[in-house]
């Protein structure tokens, strides 16, 4: 089959695609021209990369031997459209359906054979059906460890709260400044030294997991969201989370201990300080069995038998 997609580096992406070689998928990737961070590729790349990638696109299909496209983010679901001869499968991110060029994935979603999202909060946006398959995470690699241990190795400060923002601070739509603002308030409620960590984007994502167990808990203030990988690994650490009403978040951590979504800034300092004063770690390993990665990709390797079976995915 052959994947299109906007960022073949994203390390969800990169999961993803190796629990399919493991499963025994034969795939080719093609990746729109151009820079791109993250999964923002509507703001990073530019109308000509996109008017580029439609002939390599074809080139591709004409000389290759595939039974089937996947989209992956709608600005690649017109180049997988167009063409008639194979089926074609789209993945819809996230902010593909929130951001600027939402309407893309809209109007391509009725036209696909079968469209996968993140969570039912961005299907129920989409004039088709659609079918619920978060990104799966490695749940050998994000797992529960010493907290000392892991605060020892990263070199931070023992007697003091530490709360995670794991997004890049320039990407508006994680809102980095209200994350600021209900740090800057719950120190006013907390005896110890609150400090708040951004890797940024710099952190290799295999160094991750020790990031999350050596924090006391996750902030999540987006204001617009499907389910971020960084909540599912923190759950996978049993890292509690804090987080605005965003995407399918409230739904993930109804069953969880010690996390709370919220709405207003008093009410994300208010539950950022519980958590921080209970001092406990979250059950929210034992919530994401069904997110482990190779289980996932045997769930969308199921949408393409079907697809290829011509039914209704």
């Amino acid at each position: 089959m052959l994947h299109l997609t906007t960022s073949r580096t994203a390390e969800f992406y990169k999961t993803q695609m190796a629990s399919l070689d493991r499963r025994g998928v034969d795939y080719e990737i093609l990746e729109v021209p151009g820079e791109s961070v993250g999964k923002k590729a509507d703001v990073n790349r530019s109308p000509v990369d996109y008017l580029r990638f439609f002939p390599v696109v074809r080139r591709t299909i004409a000389r290759g031997d595939f039974d089937l496209v996947h989209a992956n983010y709608g600005l690649t679901a017109p180049h997988a459209l167009a063409q008639f001869r194979l089926p074609v499968v789209l993945s819809l991110w996230g902010s593909d359906v929130n951001g600027a060029f939402g309407w893309v994935s809209k109007l391509a979603a009725p036209r696909c054979d079968a469209v996968v999202v993140m969570s039912s909060q961005l299907g129920e946006q989409l004039p088709s059906e659609y079918t619920v398959l978060p990104h799966g995470i490695d749940l050998e690699q994000f797992s529960p460890m010493s907290q000392p241990a892991a605060r020892e190795e990263l070199d931070w400060e023992r007697d003091a709260y530490h709360v995670l923002f794991p997004a890049p601070v320039a990407r508006e739509e994680k809102d980095f400044p209200r994350a600021r603002r209900v740090v800057r308030a719950a120190r006013e409620d907390l005896s110890k030294p609150l400090v708040l960590q951004t890797p940024n984007g710099n952190v290799a994502h295999d160094r991750m997991p020790v990031w999350m167990n050596a924090a006391d808990a996750l902030l999540i203030t987006s204001r617009h969201e499907g389910l971020p990988n960084a909540v599912k690994e923190a759950l996978a650490c049993n890292l509690p989370v804090v987080s605005t009403d965003v995407g399918s978040i409230h739904e993930r951590l109804e069953p969880v201990s010690h996390s709370t979504v919220a709405t207003t800034d008093a009410e994300l300092v208010e539950a950022l300080v519980g958590v921080l004063r209970n001092g406990g770690r979250s059950n929210g390993r034992e919530t994401v069995a069904d997110l482990d990665v190779d289980r996932v990709a045997q769930r969308l390797e199921g949408v393409y038998e079907r697809v290829l079976d011509g039914e209704n995915a």
